[in-house]
């Protein structure tokens, strides 16, 4: 990991409010002038997106577990090595909606893939890149699901039954108990305003840090 810029990434269940909150991030950072993009994942390059949607697209061929586990580290070594490593290196800071604690979350909580699986790939896509600091916007799974249906159409993963998200939630909440230093937890059932202030304030934290 480059010292230069800060890799940030933004975990969570669905409707938890990532991309509200990633878009706040990115505007108190960039009032306090720090140089910053944001992107997601799946995605984040022309060739990453592609894989998104053959990952969110509704099928009735069911979709091997490690066919998708492999499609999300396919477009993650893409996203990685075109975008993010890139822009670090150049002194940005990378805000990302997801990255691979939400493999470990999604697909081996929520389907079950060993983890030592997931490791392996990590480590061979990643080498030793890690996020500075994870924030996991936290709500109950029934909240997050009200306000996912309320968006609209549901993509493949969003159509899991409760159970699966559950799974997914409380593989977030080990993980994060395990790397207290790296993971900030924020309770995303709260209301909007005090959200927002509380991830305005870590990222003035992070950024106070390295002065």
């Amino acid at each position: 990991m480059s010292s230069a810029g800060r890799f940030i990434t933004f975990e969570g269940t669905e409707g938890v409010g990532k991309s509200t909150q990633i878009s706040n991030a990115a505007e108190t950072l960039k009032a306090v002038g720090v140089d910053c993009i944001v992107t997601r994942e799946p995605g984040g390059t022309p060739m990453a997106e592609a894989i998104r949607e053959l990952l969110l697209a509704p099928r009735d061929e069911p979709v091997n577990d490690l066919t998708e586990l492999l499609l999300m580290f396919a477009a993650r070594a893409q996203h990685l090595h075109t975008l993010i490593l890139p822009a670090l290196e150049k002194g940005q800071w990378v805000l990302c909606d997801r990255f691979t604690d939400a493999t470990f979350a999604y697909q081996g909580g929520g389907r079950g893939v060993p983890l030592e699986r997931i490791a392996l790939l990590e480590n061979l896509v990643q080498g030793d890149v890690r996020p500075d600091h994870v924030v996991l916007l936290d709500a109950p799974v029934e909240t997050g699901m009200t306000r996912a249906r309320n968006r609209g159409q549901l993509d493949r993963f969003e159509q899991e039954a409760v159970s699966f998200f559950q799974r997914i939630r409380d593989t977030y909440l080990a993980r994060a108990a395990a790397e207290p230093a790296r993971y900030n937890i924020v309770d995303a059932a709260a209301p909007l305003e005090a959200v927002s202030a509380q991830v305005s304030e870590l990222m003035c934290k992070f950024q106070s840090d390295l002065l």
